[in-house]
């Protein structure tokens, strides 16, 4: 009983590590397939010879992810060595228990056998050779625990042995996992070090035309902000038109504050998506099906160039040539525009918060729309003189507050 006992807990031991790897697994194959998609979009700039920026882009993102890859990796090795660490050290203990039992069994059986001379016969005769009743029921008694101690013994040692074959089979999985780690492990290593090659031979390509970059980049720039001046002035009028409305329907009494407030009065209906919205903070669909976040929120460096800083107002996500961006939430589109210069954008409110995708070749829904959670709204812009680059710039709002996505979208 006592090493059914032990088997059962080894079994928990071993669901508990396999919980741990499980868990490495799913971070594995999820981080797998952010990086599939990222050589997919390398080997789609590298049809185009106008793609230099955007490689290096994709390139430094691949190092990362391959750093963070081989991290995982890492970590699922230690464990994997804890595990037989730990498995070997309680097998070696057991290995001397078995060795123990045995030398008690072999003792026990030495014993029942000098009182019964191997046969029923002898036993009987032992017991009824007794001076007294009295001193033949303490034989019998006697007898029958050696029987009992040898019968004892005997399920010890068949529990031990089915313990240590449990164990060794873990032992033998376990150290075949480590080997298939440590393997992938090598070949991401060897893969990495031939993106760091390409990644300086880009950056040594850049360098010789700096200036001109530089100041393409300043159009970039200035064209973003335009277009962010465009979303905020759209979202400021949606929250204007929305006070407007509260405040004619409740003759002014449901509304308090003034008409720059950033907030007003929703509806039922608009207070019960926001409430769904806001709860499902960090669990949102992102806004393409695949597709990987190449630019990041807020003030950060220049991707490649040196001593310039970007403050995006929501991020950049790169996908495949022809992915179409879907809606992270229900709600309802408020404006579809463009600007001069740039692609097409959508807007989309979910009580007092708004969605904003831009950069789209063609838009498949239209103001006034109902939109559903995942519905598809428009083709993202592939750019062929920048490498194929298919980027959706995506912001969120709460009333007029700029978020940040990447703390609202599922990872």
């Amino acid at each position: 009983m006592k090493y059914k006992l032990l088997i059962l807990l080894l079994l928990s031991v071993a669901f508990a590590t396999a919980q741990t790897r499980q868990q490495l697994e799913q971070k594995k194959k999820k981080l797998n397939q952010e990086m599939q998609t990222t050589s997919r979009l390398i080997n789609e700039t590298k049809k185009s010879r106008k793609g230099t920026e955007n490689q290096l882009v994709l390139t430094r993102q691949s190092i990362r992810q391959g750093q963070e890859y081989i991290e995982l990796l890492n970590t699922e090795i230690n464990v994997l060595n804890h595990d037989i660490d730990s498995i070997q050290y309680s097998r070696n203990q057991n290995l001397l228990r078995l060795e123990q039992l045995r030398a008690e069994y072999a003792i026990n059986v030495r014993l029942l056998y000098r009182q019964s001379h191997r046969n029923a016969f002898s036993m009987l005769l032992y017991i009824i050779s007794a001076d007294d009743f009295t001193q033949g029921f303490r034989r019998f008694r006697y007898l029958q625990k050696l029987s009992s101690r040898r019968r004892a013994k005997a399920q010890e040692i068949s529990d031990l042995t089915d313990s240590l074959t449990t164990q060794q089979n873990l032992l033998t999985d376990t150290r075949t996992q480590k080997e298939v780690s440590m393997d992938e492990r090598e070949n991401q290593q060897r893969i990495l070090e031939q993106r760091q090659r390409e990644q300086n031979k880009q950056l040594n390509s850049l360098k010789k035309k700096e200036k001109e970059l530089t100041a393409k980049q300043k159009n970039q720039r200035a064209q973003i902000d335009k277009l962010d001046k465009k979303i905020q002035e759209a979202i400021n009028a949606e929250i204007a038109r929305q006070q407007a409305a509260a405040k004619k329907t409740n003759q002014g009494n449901s509304n308090k504050g003034s008409s720059g407030s950033a907030s007003y009065e929703l509806s039922k209906e608009e207070k019960l998506i926001a409430g769904n919205f806001a709860a499902n903070k960090g669990r949102l669909p992102r806004p393409v099906e695949r597709g990987n976040i190449t630019g990041h929120f807020g003030v950060q460096p220049h991707p490649y160039l040196e001593k310039v800083t970007i403050n995006n107002k929501g991020i950049y996500i790169q996908s495949p040539s022809g992915t179409e961006a879907r809606a992270v939430f229900e709600g309802v589109v408020t404006k579809v525009f463009s600007i001069s210069g740039s692609n097409q954008s959508v807007i989309i409110r979910h009580g007092n918060y708004s969605t904003v995708y831009s950069n789209l070749s063609s838009v498949y829904v239209k103001a006034g729309d109902k939109v559903t959670a995942r519905q598809k709204i428009g083709k993202i812009f592939t750019d062929t003189e920048n490498g194929n680059k298919t980027e959706l710039y995506f912001l969120m709002y709460k009333d007029r507050d700029i978020l940040n996505p990447e703390s609202w979208l599922a990872r």
